[in-house]
């Protein structure tokens, strides 16, 4: 059966909703520790630039070809051509959002067991060494995590656009998310020794630059602004035609990276007041969060309170984007093979469970079993991160330039007379620079993934 097309209440809505969908780990977790690992403030640098020209221009190329079409990826791709290339296209699209919710919803399980943990006043046992491991290897405990959160995720997602996604988008980002990003950021660079750190992040220093800074920027633009995931596709699909594309766009770009400063400003200080400066310990990766920062809040005074505050924005954050990821997943299965919400919703949820349980238990009982030496959450990680969205990047640059047409883009943004200000930068970004940058990050993640270079 066919559905009518579920739309945004305004400009509102769609911000909010793509900027929850952009705000999530990808900022509060992932960008700390490549600006801690990558040269601070040259790497907060070039990630700026890159957000308003990279960013900026595949945000305005999915949106626009979302409410061209008013489809999801594989139906607005074939709305201008029926070729292979297209159909690849809108289907790798569509397919990298069902195989990152289920691992990115593990994670938010993670995060759940140390909100709880810390509601418990447990604050010293998430600051010893062994806790996080023991977590993760415990298959029971993560797999009952994971489901909470796959749960929440997809109740939202039943209740529909409006009613769901909006009305909760609206509720966790704007007023929780800057309040808590603020009261923590405060706190932490409030601590003796912390503001070195925040030099550290604020202040470009060419030293500390080098080629991976820049390829680790550009593979944070594709996680933090939800680009070349077919999010953006069909969060533009519900857009009333009376909003400014450019002008959203602006606002989303403005939110999503002062979310990331701030999320720098909360953690790389408090690490430097810790400890002492080390660069080793800013260097920790993934265990920044997990691992780093529970020793950080243990050695503070409030520090159970400070944890519970962090880990609750974490929690909103990882939220939206899950929504934003399984309402992708939803609409596809809608549009092409014509399912209710409720129908779609409950497909998704098994597809979910199942490989999400791999990658629960790929640090547990599965943890001999592993492809290309990765476990399972760290290969789907490297799979759509690292493969399938510089990919499905180069596909909508070309097609977007080559098929579509710029004229046409150009003829949506404008209509109404809504502003298309950096018009040069898109087409000339769009047409020529893109590409060659996803095509750069596609084939360092590969050589990195297989020992030719090392990240």
């Amino acid at each position: 059966m066919h559905n009518k097309r579920s739309t945004f209440s305004g400009k509102l809505g769609f911000v909010l909703s793509a900027a929850g969908a952009s705000v999530g780990l990808g900022n509060i977790w992932r960008f700390p520790y490549l600006a801690a690992k990558y040269g601070g403030g040259i790497f907060l640098l070039i990630y700026i630039v890159l957000a308003l020209t990279f960013g900026y221009t595949m945000i305005i190329a999915e949106t626009t070809l979302g409410r061209m079409t008013k489809k999801s990826p594989v139906g607005a791709f074939h709305t201008f051509a029926k070729t292979k290339f297209a159909s690849f296209s809108g289907w790798i699209n569509a397919i990298i959002p069902i195989l990152i919710v289920p691992y990115y919803s593990v994670i938010g399980g993670w995060v759940i067991k140390y909100l709880f943990e810390y509601l418990k006043g447990d604050a010293k046992l998430l600051a010893t060494d062994t806790y996080f491991s023991n977590f993760i290897s415990n298959g029971v405990s993560t797999e009952i995590c994971f489901i909470l959160f796959t749960f929440f995720t997809l109740a939202i997602i039943y209740a529909g656009v409006q009613n769901g996604i909006e009305r909760v988008s609206k509720f966790m980002m704007p007023p929780v998310l800057v309040v808590l990003s603020v009261i923590i950021a405060g706190y932490s660079i409030s601590r003796p020794g912390a503001f070195e750190g925040v030099k550290y992040f604020l202040i470009p220093n060419f030293d500390n630059f080098s080629w991976m800074t820049v390829v680790s920027a550009m593979g944070q633009m594709f996680y933090s602004l939800s680009i070349a995931m077919g999010i953006l596709i069909t969060f533009g699909s519900y857009m009333k035609k009376d909003v400014s594309i450019e002008g959203s766009t602006e606002n989303v770009e403005i939110f999503d990276t002062a979310i990331a400063i701030m999320a720098g400003l909360m953690i790389i200080p408090a690490v430097f007041s810790f400890s002492g400066g080390n660069m080793e310990t800013l260097k920790a990766g993934p265990s920044l969060m997990f691992i780093t920062i529970p020793k950080v809040f243990a050695s503070m005074g409030l520090g159970t309170g400070i944890g519970i505050i962090f880990f609750l924005l974490v929690l909103f954050a990882a939220i939206t984007s899950s929504i934003a990821l399984t309402e992708s997943a939803v609409s596809t299965f809608q549009d092409e093979l014509h399912w209710s919400r409720k129908k779609s919703t409950i497909i998704l949820s098994i597809i979910m469970i199942g490989l999400g349980t791999l990658s629960c238990l790929g640090y547990g009982p599965l943890s001999n079993v592993t492809i290309i030496g990765m476990q399972f959450l760290d290969f789907f990680d490297f799979l759509t991160n690292s493969v399938m969205m510089p990919i499905a990047a180069i596909a909508i640059c070309i097609f977007v330039s080559r098929v579509v047409g710029l004229e046409k883009i150009e003829a949506e943004i404008t209509q109404d007379g809504n502003s298309f200000k950096r018009k040069k930068i898109f087409n000339f970004m769009i047409q020529y620079l893109c590409p060659i940058f996803a095509f750069i990050i596609l084939l360092s993640s590969i050589a990195n993934a297989f020992g030719f270079i090392s990240m």
